[in-house]
């Protein structure tokens, strides 16, 4: 399994896309093929200002329900919408159309502890 090296990681498997004073939030291939085909995403953050590792949502398997963290200090600005109908998209697309929210980028400097795809493959192999 290879990971885009264009984006960033934890080591809770959220992946982050960096776009300007924003990035895009969403759970790597290896989360989404742990849990199993998704079925519900629930963030009901939209608006609010977390803190680093605070949870912003969850996403329910058909085994088990998984928190969100959090990947930095900022403002969830957006949820994706098209989750609502097609949570499935997180197992088909998770870099893409599966990612879960929109984030301001409070302090550069936070993106520091955050794993590069070379990294994040050594934590999961």
């Amino acid at each position: 399994m290879s990971f885009p090296s264009e984006l960033k990681y934890t080591k809770d498997h959220e992946w982050l896309r960096i776009e300007g004073d924003f990035a895009y939030v969403g759970i790597t291939s290896f989360a989404q093929g742990e849990l199993g085909d998704i079925v519900y995403v629930d963030v009901d953050t939209e608006g609010e200002d977390l803190e680093l590792e605070a949870v912003f949502g969850s996403v329910e398997a058909v085994k088990t329900v998984s928190d969100l963290f959090m990947p930095l200090n900022g403002k969830v600005l957006e949820f994706n919408e098209l989750l609502e109908d097609s949570p499935e998209l997180i197992n088909s697309d998770p870099y893409g159309d599966g990612w879960i929210i929109k984030v301001s980028i409070e302090d550069v400097s936070a993106l520091d502890h955050l794993l590069s795809s070379e990294d994040y493959q050594k934590l999961v192999d």
